[in-house]
């Protein structure tokens, strides 16, 4: 005879405690989705406790919103909890008399304590220099601050997506594993595997053992650019929005050795001008949506470091951006020698408090454009007026210098076979001029410049949630 088997299922506690009660996020705890008398339940972490007369009052975050949300316990309820540490309450919703809306807890357990004094690096109602919030990764989205930017960069993120897919690009997904050196300043990190045996057993003659893995020299990618002309190519509208690596023993605020870049190619575009406006239209357009979507994470941060309110400071957004010329624009720095440290030489191109100075002066993002040929990369295209310039754009802005770098990309298979850095490596981008070639144009915005520009945020470190730079790789 068969024995049976019976199976005890045990009441999972957490289920028992949200009965009759409805989750939800603190950001649509708003009076748009409920009202007083709902009975819901909200999880996250304590950011402050106060006791007043009969209760205790229990500001709770969950990442969701940058402002707090209102627990209210009663004393005889005998609950008790501490900053930091994870929560989930229950209970009835009630309207203060500022018509917000708090909860009425009938029920708080905790899930995680937070022990301060055991090592936790930030204490209540304590505000810390970037420095020190910097050097505790792990734990610093615990911060309102960070919290409130890398919300912000999720949703700039979305709109620049969302902007060029409603403009019919096409999202390439780049190879971060390149044998191209873009940029051709020997600032890309070399890729190897770290197995030493394994190289050995792939060797080939002739090739370096260093190179055995791909046959050849393969690095980090320092852009996509290169690809994404060879997407356009067919698919007409091109991007890409990705890490991107440099090489660089270099510890200034404006500079990563992981960052993203988000760069845009596009086929049958041969004006500098067309490529000028494709710029300034995307940048105001993610920026009306950020301010639009985003206007109080935006506020808690920049009120860090600038009492300057919104409506002034993003005034930019319905004013065209002026456009200078880069012999203009010498002139301009040359003229103001005596305001400047550093000295002006057209040679040499614009330093980064050149670049600020020129924003200043125009009081706004300013573009330069047309720039000599001898200190701009193969790709750009020789303009057809003057030979010695090519058809080459930066865009400026306050407190961070250079954004966008773009320009309408070499077209003529001759002269660019002449500037190749490697006719061998990149004989396939000859090709591109050669069966059914197009002119494109395209350009890369910095991520987290332009992250930086809109927070005020004086480090660029502080906008990426885990910073890469020299000596420094935690995590």
């Amino acid at each position: 005879m068969a024995s049976t088997i019976y199976f005890r299922f045990l009441e999972n506690p957490m289920r028992n405690f949200v009965r009759g009660y409805r989750h939800y996020r603190i950001k649509d705890l708003s009076t748009n989705n409920c009202k007083p008398g709902d009975k819901v339940n909200v999880k996250g972490w304590v950011k402050s406790i106060r006791k007043m007369k009969g209760n205790l009052f229990v500001d709770v975050t969950d990442g969701s919103d940058p402002t707090n949300f209102q627990l209210v316990v009663n004393k005889e309820k005998h609950i008790d909890t501490a900053y930091g540490s994870s929560i989930e309450a229950s209970g009835t919703l009630v309207a203060t008399p500022k018509n917000q809306l708090e909860l009425q807890v009938d029920n708080l357990i905790e899930i995680g304590k937070c022990p301060l004094a055991e090592g936790f690096p930030f204490y209540p109602k304590k505000s810390y220099p970037p420095e020190y919030i910097r050097s505790h990764l792990h734990l610093r989205s615990r911060v309102s601050s960070m919290c409130s930017t890398f919300r912000l960069r999720h949703e700039a993120t979305r709109a620049f997506n969302n902007y060029l897919a409603k403009d019919g690009f096409v999202q390439i997904h780049t190879p971060i594993l390149t044998s191209n050196d873009c940029e051709g300043a020997g600032e890309a990190f070399l890729v190897k595997p770290s197995n030493e045996t394994l190289l050995k057993s792939m060797m080939k003659e002739g090739v370096p053992v260093e190179h055995a893995y791909f046959d050849r020299a393969t690095f980090l990618t320092v852009s996509g650019q290169l690809h994404l002309e060879a997407m356009s190519h067919g698919l007409g509208k091109v991007y890409t929005f990705g890490p991107t690596f440099r090489a660089e023993n270099c510890k200034s605020n404006i500079h990563l050795s992981e960052f993203y870049m988000l760069e845009l190619e596009e086929a049958f575009m041969d004006s500098l001008e067309d490529l000028a406006d494709r710029v300034e239209d995307m940048v105001k357009h993610v920026t009306k949506c950020l301010l639009e979507k985003s206007a109080p994470d935006l506020s808690l941060v920049r009120k860090l470091t600038t009492e300057r309110p919104l409506e002034e400071a993003f005034e930019w957004t319905e004013k065209p951006f002026p456009r200078m010329n880069y012999d203009e624009a010498i002139r301009v720095l040359k003229a103001n020698q005596s305001k400047l440290k550093s000295p002006v030489d057209e040679l040499e191109g614009i330093n980064k408090e050149q670049e600020l100075f020129l924003v200043d002066y125009c009081k706004s993002p300013v573009f330069v454009c047309y720039w000599p040929k001898s200190i701009k990369s193969f790709y750009m295209r020789e303009n057809k007026q003057n030979g010695q310039l090519v058809d080459a754009l930066d865009l400026l802005v306050p407190h961070v210098g250079e954004l966008v770098g773009g320009s309408v990309r070499e077209d003529n298979y001759d002269r660019l076979q002449r500037k190749l850095p490697n006719v061998d490596l990149l004989q396939w981008y000859l090709d591109l001029r050669k069966f059914g070639g197009v002119t494109t144009a395209g350009f890369g915005l910095g991520f987290e410049r332009y992250l930086s520009w809109l927070l005020n945020v004086h480090n660029i470190k502080d906008v990426i949630p885990f910073p890469r730079w020299a000596h420094n790789c935690v995590m």
